[in-house]
């Protein structure tokens, strides 16, 4: 289905409600902002928008979270990247908000209070209980069209996401739509061959993300690194040692390994797992055979030979997403799987990072603009990739059939 764009729908001089993900790393001493890549990836919808009242939605973190806080210094670095006063208003949908929004004039820009501060956007509720809120009636009295460009929250089906579209002509930010369309291209006509490489430590959602692409034979070939690996080095019955099968129970992936296993069996070497890693004995870094693990040493990253061997396969695809570590990046010793397989991967022709620390890394090391696209949404990336609707994207195109 369809999902409006901003440029279709007559904002100029109109009350836009403009959902961001402005949620950043914060120093909760000085409330100082540490990271904001997220507000720059935000400014071509704002500047989109430069004819139209624009009434900023956005959250930081959640509650009882130390960086749960109020937004007036994201007000403040917005003001700083757009070169245009943003105002701030300590008021979600109170008369304090309501009186700020009437008095902007075309061209201004608005931040609402952290609109988690409001017990109902912390809920999870389906659309049509979530439009009914208080807080979605309350906030749509205040705007003529609602415009979405959290990419970041677009997995989750809270009120201002899910409810808001159901209750006014809605549209996508240019974030939203170019990572919807990037992701969708992935799923649907990526150059071939296509090669997934699914690492760090979030292993039931790689596991999500390689059925999916495997059954539906989206991925030509599944890299495995990280601690996703080590799950199929167990499924394949090799003794990984005890502080990394520890690691493993700790984490809650026992189960894993039994999709492991189906995938290995149903996929065969269409499943890449590498066959030589490196472990952390003392403090030094050594090279070792995935059959001749040490009990007593953690494994922390690939081992060279595998290293050359996935660099090679990358190489050659024409497509590469890639999420996740391949270890222990943050120790220099232990970095080198991750940042060569990066290096590879953003060589090819059509090249994803599904965001979270792999967007982090590349963009430490300079290499961020070698890749297609970097995704601002971890989590809500992955979702994309299991094959899931995500329910923001699901409410603007019920959005797009209310509202024609």
């Amino acid at each position: 289905m369809a999902i409006h764009r901003i440029d279709e729908i007559g904002f100029r001089g109109k009350t836009i409600l403009l959902r961001l993900d402005l949620n950043s790393p914060i120093d909760p001493a000085s409330n100082q902002i540490l990271d904001d890549k997220r507000f720059r990836e935000h400014i071509p919808t704002i500047d989109a928008l430069d004819h139209a009242r624009v009434v900023i939605v956005t959250h930081q973190s959640r509650p009882g979270k130390k960086d749960f806080t109020t937004l007036e210094a994201h007000a403040e670095k917005m003001q700083q990247l757009i070169k245009r006063e943003v105002r701030y208003v300590d008021d979600i949908f109170g008369s304090g908000a309501r009186d700020a929004v009437k008095g902007l004039k075309p061209g201004e820009v608005l931040m609402l209070e952290n609109v988690r501060f409001n017990a109902e956007e912390n809920l999870t509720l389906k659309p049509d209980e979530a439009k009914k809120t208080h807080l979605v009636r309350k906030i749509a009295q205040m705007g003529d069209f609602f415009v979405n460009d959290a990419f970041g929250t677009a997995h989750r089906s809270q009120p201002s996401v899910v409810g808001l579209p159901l209750v006014m002509k809605s549209a996508s930010g240019l974030l939203m739509g170019r990572e919807v369309s990037i992701l969708s291209k992935v799923l649907i006509d990526a150059p071939r061959p296509v090669t997934f490489v699914l690492g760090g430590t979030k292993v039931d959602d790689s596991m999500d993300v390689a059925e999916n692409v495997l059954k539906k034979g989206i991925a030509d070939e599944v890299m495995a690194i990280g601690v996703v690996a080590n799950v199929f080095l167990l499924a394949q019955g090799k003794a990984i040692g005890t502080p990394s099968r520890q690691l493993i129970q700790q984490l809650g992936y026992e189960n894993e390994m039994n999709r492991a296993r189906d995938l290995i069996s149903e996929f065969g070497e269409r499943v890449l797992i590498p066959d030589h890693v490196a472990i952390k004995r003392g403090n030094e870094r050594e090279e070792c055979h995935v059959d001749a693990i040490p009990e007593d040493c953690p494994v922390l990253d690939l081992g060279l030979d595998s290293v050359t061997e996935f660099g090679s396969r990358l190489r050659k695809a024409r497509t590469v997403v890639f999420n996740g570590p391949a270890g222990v990046f943050e120790e220099k010793d232990f970095a080198t799987g991750t940042y060569e397989l990066l290096k590879a991967a953003s060589r090819s022709e059509f090249s994803v990072i599904g965001g979270g620390h792999t967007a982090a890394v590349v963009e430490k090391m300079g290499i961020d603009r070698d890749f297609t696209h970097i995704s601002t949404g971890g989590g809500a990336c992955i979702e994309f990739l299991t094959g899931k609707k995500l329910p923001a994207v699901d409410a603007l195109e019920r959005s797009a059939e209310l509202f024609p």
